[in-house]
C-alpha cells in the first residue's frame, strides 16, 4: 500500500496565481500596451485641460466686467440694458427667460421621452424598435439652426392660430423646440437604464400576478430610476445651453416674465447677439459675454454634477 501524497506546500499552492499576475504584469508592462495607455490617458488629459481652459478663459475675462458692475447689481437688478444708453446689468432678466424655454421643454420632452424609452424597451417589437431606435437617433442629429427655421415658420405659425394676439416672438414656440430636440437624449439614455434592469425582476413581478403595465411601472422604472433621472438632468442641461433655437424663434427683448406668450431673451442668445461683431472689444457691453457665459458655465456644472451624484446615489448592484 503506497504512502499517502503530502499536501502541496504554501509555495506550490501560490504558484499558478504567482505566475497568472506575472504573465498580466508583463502584458501591461509592453512596450505596445504602454503606449496604449499613455494615448489613452492624453485623450482623457486633453478633455479635461479643454474644459479647464474654457473655465479660466471666462474667469480671467470676467474679471474687468465685475470690477466695474458689482455682484449686487449684477445678481440683484431685474433690467438688462448693455447696449442701450442707461445700461442696467440685471443677470435676472436673461436668466428668467433662459429658465422659461427650459421649463417648457421639460414639459414636452420628459414624460415623452421616458414614454418613448418604456415603449422601445419594453412593448415594441424587435423590428418596430429597430425602426424607432435610428429614427430617434436621426432626430437628434438635425442641426439645432435648422429645429429654429422649424420653430419660426411652421411652430409659431401653428400657435398663432391656436393663441389669438401671439407675437412671430415667443417663449412658447422656441420652449417646444427645445423640447423636440431634447427628447432622443432622453428617450435614448432612459431606455439604456430600462434594458440594463434584469429581466429577473419582471419575472417575480409577473409570478405574483402583476400585469405588464404594473411590472413596468413599479418595478423596472423604479429599478432604472438612477438612470433615468440622470438622463433628465442631462436633457434639462442640453436645453439651458441651446442657442440658435432661443435665438431665432423666442427674440431677444431680456425682461424678467413668466408668460410664454410673450419675446424673451436667453443667456446664450445674448452672447450671439453680441459677438455678431458690432460691439468693440475691451467695453463693458462686450465684456458682459464673459461674465453670463460664465454664470451659464457654472450652471451647466452643476446640473452635471448633480446627475452623477443622483445616478451614484441611486445606481443598482445586480
Amino acid at each position: 500500500m503506497s504512502a499517502p501524497s503530502s499536501p502541496p506546500t504554501t509555495d506550490e499552492a501560490t504558484r499558478p496565481a504567482r505566475s497568472a499576475n506575472d504573465l498580466r504584469k508583463q502584458v501591461y508592462n509592453s512596450p505596445k500596451e504602454r503606449a496604449i495607455k499613455y494615448l489613452l490617458g492624453a485623450c482623457a488629459l486633453v478633455s479635461v485641460l479643454t474644459t479647464l481652459g474654457i473655465a479660466a478663459v471666462l474667469i480671467v475675462e470676467s474679471i474687468p466686467f465685475f470690477q466695474s458692475v458689482s455682484f449686487a447689481e449684477f445678481f440683484g437688478e431685474t433690467r438688462w440694458t448693455p447696449q442701450f444708453t442707461e445700461k442696467y446689468f440685471g443677470i435676472w432678466a436673461l436668466l428668467s427667460g433662459t429658465l422659461l424655454v427650459t421649463v417648457i421643454s421639460a414639459v414636452v420632452a420628459l414624460p415623452v421621452g421616458l414614454a418613448s424609452a418604456i415603449f422601445i424597451s419594453e412593448y415594441a417589437s424587435t423590428w418596430v424598435r429597430k425602426v424607432l431606435k435610428p429614427g430617434l437617433e436621426l432626430l437628434a442629429g438635425v442641426p439645432t439652426v435648422v429645429y429654429g427655421y422649424f420653430a419660426l415658420t411652421f411652430v409659431t405659425p401653428l400657435l398663432q392660430t391656436l393663441i389669438p394676439g401671439l407675437g412671430v416672438y415667443n417663449a412658447l414656440s422656441g420652449g417646444i423646440v427645445v423640447g423636440i430636440m431634447i427628447i432622443p437624449m432622453v428617450a435614448s439614455l432612459s431606455e439604456d437604464a430600462l434594458r440594463a434592469v434584469p429581466d429577473s425582476l419582471g419575472g417575480a413581478a409577473y409570478a405574483l400576478g402583476a400585469t405588464k403595465y404594473e411590472a413596468v411601472v413599479r418595478v423596472k422604472v423604479p429599478a432604472a430610476f438612477g438612470g433615468i433621472m440622470a438622463s433628465f438632468i442631462l436633457a434639462v442641461s442640453r436645453a439651458i445651453g441651446e442657442t440658435m433655437i432661443v435665438t431665432l424663434a423666442a427674440g431677444a427683448t431680456p425682461k424678467m416674465t413668466l408668460d410664454p406668450r410673450e419675446s424673451i431673451q436667453a443667456m446664450t442668445a445674448f452672447i450671439v447677439q453680441v459677438s455678431k461683431g458690432d460691439t468693440p472689444q475691451g467695453t463693458i457691453e462686450y465684456q458682459s459675454i464673459f461674465a453670463v457665459g460664465l454664470v451659464l458655465f457654472l450652471i451647466t456644472l452643476a446640473m452635471n454634477v448633480l446627475a452623477n451624484r443622483i445616478t451614484r446615489r441611486y445606481q443598482e448592484q445586480y
